[in-house]
């Protein structure tokens, strides 16, 4: 396992023992955004597997997360387990609130719209953009009960 890899696992287990300690009053919200915790199912080892992310933005109402894996050239793991498997659950952070959704890759024509948007709310985006060869998905947490 690479460096990376173990430093950001080490920030997401910070971020949800904060999270629990505090009984959800802080880690809910990450600069200004909404945090959800994204339950997918593992594409090789078919268990579950959870992982907290900002939420930048929204398409058609629905929440987006960002596979920028801090600008590394690999997509981050959840990322291919969503692909893998697009059912998932999601919990948001700052409510509590529970869902299933379908997890959606965005189009390249609906990523063009939304992704300046994303990089002017949240600096650190533009930093990755910078760092990385690939084109940084944005998947949109698509609600199933429509």
């Amino acid at each position: 396992m690479r460096r990376k890899d173990i430093k950001l696992r080490a920030i997401n287990a910070l971020h949800r023992t904060l999270y629990a300690l505090t009984r959800g009053k802080r880690g809910g919200v990450f600069l200004g955004k909404p945090v959800v915790q994204l339950t997918t199912v593992g594409a090789k080892s078919g268990k579950q597997r959870t992982v907290l992310l900002t939420s930048p933005a929204h398409f058609d109402g629905d929440p987006v997360v960002v596979a920028s894996y801090a600008g590394d050239d690999r997509h981050p793991g959840w990322y291919h387990n969503l692909l893998a498997n697009p059912d998932v659950k999601v919990k948001r952070l700052d409510s509590g609130r529970r869902e299933r959704r379908h997890a959606r890759v965005l189009s390249s024509e609906e990523r063009a719209a939304l992704w300046p948007q994303v990089k002017q709310d949240i600096k650190q985006y533009q930093e990755y953009e910078l760092r990385t060869r690939r084109e940084i998905p944005i998947v949109v947490l698509e609600s199933i009960n429509r």
